[in-house]
């Protein structure tokens, strides 16, 4: 009997997984969330294979610490841009800091991400979590898109999860100020919508060169929600955390993912680790795709 598409998610995490031995010398990885979890692992993967990392960290001294170890175990080029990501502005100022430091952006991967039980909101009035999952990969993406073109063929990879099963997305309520909010709602809502503009930002790459992909990184030990409170923290640690693997796979499913010859040109797809699959239905509505990403647009201000 075939596995409902709604359900390859429980077979794949167990699935043998590809990985790449294709080397990323003379090219320059960007990516978001460098420091701990699924993007630790990333760069560590991309050092080992020769790039030169650009990473965008929060905290400047846990950003020199993985500075320091990448450069002591592989060698060549890390450079540090500091961005918290709840805050647009300070996005903004990553973007335009790398553009006039990197000549080529080959590799653009956003990791970074958040959990949170409580809605909470930004100085700019965003939904913590629609802002760090949603709004920033989009609009930093958004910004850093004409130097991947100019650097063509290059890569952009959109850290997603399985998470954004849990639905969630009203576009008459971004900021979660009608409804109930809960964590794995408001979770699942900025995922979707991630999702959502990655087939967005698809259609709008054809015969440039640049593919863009999304990936759930597998069920592994991070510190995402590590913000919340003590009940959830236990909660996590006594329940979740046990069952959860090594982040190790998330780096090398990554490094598969931008680095392969095989997926120079696959563009447009999800991915749990390195295999293909199908998301929630939702996440496929390109009606709501084209409204979530006009109004992404207009909430980032690149639009008015």
């Amino acid at each position: 009997m075939k596995t409902p598409d709604e359900l390859m998610f429980l077979k794949n995490k167990n699935a043998l997984q590809h990985e790449s031995e294709a080397s990323m010398k003379g090219k320059t990885c960007v990516v978001t969330g460098a420091t701990s979890g699924v993007g630790l692992e990333a760069v560590r993967a991309l050092a080992k294979g020769g790039a030169s990392i650009v990473m965008v960290v929060r905290n400047l001294a846990k950003g020199e610490e993985v500075k320091k170890e990448l450069v002591e175990r592989f060698g060549g080029s890390v450079d540090i841009v500091v961005a918290d990501f709840s805050r647009l502005e300070d996005v903004r100022n990553a973007a335009k800091q790398i553009l006039a430091s990197t000549n080529k952006i080959d590799v653009l991967i956003n990791c970074a991400g958040l959990h949170s039980t409580k809605a909470t909101y930004t100085p700019e009035g965003f939904e913590t979590v629609f802002c760090v999952n949603h709004l920033a990969s989009f609009l930093f993406t958004e910004l850093l898109l004409e130097r991947l073109k100019e650097s063509a063929p290059s890569r952009i990879l959109q850290i997603n999860s399985e998470g954004h099963r849990f639905n969630g997305l009203d576009i008459d309520d971004l900021d979660w100020k009608k409804r109930h909010y809960t964590g794995l709602r408001g979770y699942g809502a900025s995922k979707t919508a991630q999702l959502l503009t990655v087939w967005e930002i698809d259609d709008r790459l054809k015969n440039t060169g640049v593919t863009i992909n999304a990936m759930h990184p597998g069920d592994v030990k991070t510190r995402i929600g590590s913000n919340n409170g003590f009940l959830y923290r236990l909660f996590s640690k006594l329940v979740i955390q046990p069952s959860l693997r090594s982040p190790v796979i998330s780096g090398k499913a990554i490094y598969y993912l931008v680095a392969d010859p095989s997926l120079r040109e696959v563009s447009g797809k999800f991915f749990h680790l390195t295999i293909e699959e199908t998301p929630a239905k939702h996440a496929l509505d390109r009606t709501m795709g084209k409204r979530i990403y006009e109004e992404s647009l207009r909430l980032t201000g690149l639009v008015k």
